[in-house]
């Protein structure tokens, strides 16, 4: 089954390489994909609302915290899909990864 691995950081860091433990972990078979994403500032948020397409910028809602990126990957379960999530937390200094079971896959064929 896939997770998706909602990786949230606590500060804007620089958007240069994965490097290190983290670079290791998304290496790994069981990782399907990754994407790291630009700093909440940069978000648009399309949602509907008076019969219309409102667009606002920015994130849909301010937290002290902002998705940082998504790391999809292929876990038998719940708890095999914790411990990568556990892994690669071990890795970061801050934030948290929120784990998801994918409702669809993401990937249909090879």
């Amino acid at each position: 089954m896939q997770y998706a691995l909602l990786a949230y950081g606590g500060q804007r860091t620089h958007a240069g390489a994965v490097e290190g433990a983290i670079a290791d972990v998304l290496a790994r078979p069981y990782v399907s994909g990754w994407a790291r994403l630009h700093a909440d500032g940069s978000a648009t948020t399309v949602r509907n609302g008076e019969g219309r397409t409102l667009l606002t910028d920015g994130p849909f809602i301010e937290t002290k915290e902002f998705l940082a990126g998504v790391i999809v990957v292929e876990a038998d379960n719940l708890d095999a899909a914790l411990a990568i999530a556990q892994e690669l937390q071990g890795t970061r200094t801050s934030g948290a990864i929120e784990v998801r079971p994918v409702l669809e896959a993401l990937f249909h064929g090879a």
